[in-house]
Parts: C-alpha cells; structure tokens; sequence
C-alpha cells in the first residue's frame, strides 16, 4: 500500500541513502540505547519523507468501504498512517505509528514534526522523544494484537493487500481467517507462500487501480433499482 504512496518499503530502504547500512539495525532497541545519534538520524529522515506523501486511490476506497459498512476494519504493519489520512477509522496498527512521538520518561506524545529540528528530541520534560513504532527487540503492542484478532475473528473475506506474509504475527492472520471459514484474497505483486491456500490470487497488478476497479464493480452491483 505504502509504495504506491511514494514510500519505500521497509526493508528496500537499503537501494536509497541506506544502501551501505541495514535499517533493521537503526530501527532497533540496541541502535536506540547505544548509537542514538544515528538512530536519531534514520527516524529524521524517515519523518520527512513520510510528511511528503499523501493516500492514494487505494487507502481512499478502503476508508469508503468502512463507511458504507463493506468492510469491518484494517490490519496493518505499515506505520505511516495514511489508512488514517485517507479516512479509515477502525485501525488496528500492529508497528505503531510513525506520526507520533513519545517521550520515554513521561510518555506525553508530539507530532512527527517535532523530529525536524536538534532540539526536537528533548522532551519538555527532559526525557528522549522516539518515535511511537515498534523497534527490532519490541514487543507488539498488546491492543493492537488484540484489536487485531477481534477483526480477523468470524470474518467472511479476508483480503491481503500488498504484503509478502513473510512477518509474523500478521502472518498467522489469513491461515486463522480461513480454519474459521473465511474466503481468503492475496493482491500482491509478487507471489506469496500463502498463495496456494487463497481463494483469489492477484499478482503484477497496482493495489490502488485494483481496488478502485472493484469499487465501480461494487458500486454497479450495489446501486438501487428505480
């Protein structure tokens, strides 16, 4: 979802600026505690990339199929927010959220563009301003996890949208979905190795064009007679 915005995906940061360091390194507790410096530097330019970006096509249906009553919420990994941007009210966000940052000390929050400047680290407080994600060496978010499974829990239709389902525990979700019952959709540009349990498989497509073609579909078999 979040490539089609413009961002990079998490782990291709390693084409771009961090192409000789590995940003799991940077995004970690060790990298937080030992090397605050960089991992300052990681999250800066992260933040500013994020506030160029806006919704596109895609997170925009999907916030229109939660207010019609289509679909019952959003799972996501993704900690850049826009599912909320473009309108998406029930959210569970497993990674956090790369929009807010919180003090370490007294966990009052701040917008991500407190990060834009040296002394927008230093909470009011005194404390360290990080961001308010999930590092490597964290655990997730108990009500995320929770919110997360009450989605997935007694669902029709489980649809994967841009996600290889190589992390866990979100990767768990879609096998929990189908021993209950659910019909299973995998939209992704590559193969996944879920597929062979999916109901519908959708490769090379744009995630954005795809949903904005079945919205008109939706749309058409949904409008009233007379």
């Amino acid at each position: 979802m979040s490539t089609e915005s413009g961002l990079p995906d998490f782990r291709s940061a390693k084409q771009g600026m961090w192409q000789d360091k590995d940003p799991t390194y940077y995004a970690s507790t060790y990298a937080l505690t030992h090397h605050r410096d960089a991992f300052i530097q990681f999250y800066r330019q992260r933040i500013k990339g994020l506030l160029k970006v806006r919704p596109h096509e895609g997170h925009t249906v999907l916030a229109e199929w939660e207010k019609r009553g289509w679909i019952d919420g959003i799972v996501t990994q993704n900690v850049d927010g826009l599912h909320q941007a473009a309108g998406s009210k029930r959210v569970a966000a497993l990674h956090g959220s790369l929009r807010e940052l919180v003090c370490m000390e007294c966990q009052k929050t701040y917008p991500a563009q407190q990060y834009e400047t040296d002394a927008g680290t230093t909470c009011v407080c005194g404390g360290f301003i990080r961001p308010k994600v999930v590092l490597f060496g964290e655990n997730l978010p108990e009500q995320e996890v929770e919110r997360a499974e009450a989605l997935i829990d007694g669902v029709e239709l489980l649809i994967v949208l841009g996600s290889s389902l190589q992390v866990s525990p979100a990767n768990f979700f879609p096998i929990r979905a189908k021993e209950q019952g659910a019909k299973l959709a995998i939209i992704n540009w590559e193969p996944t190795d879920f597929d062979a349990e999916a109901d519908l498989v959708v490769n090379r497509e744009k995630i954005g064009v795809w949903l904005q073609q079945l919205h008109a579909e939706l749309l058409i078999k949904n409008k009233p007679v007379g």
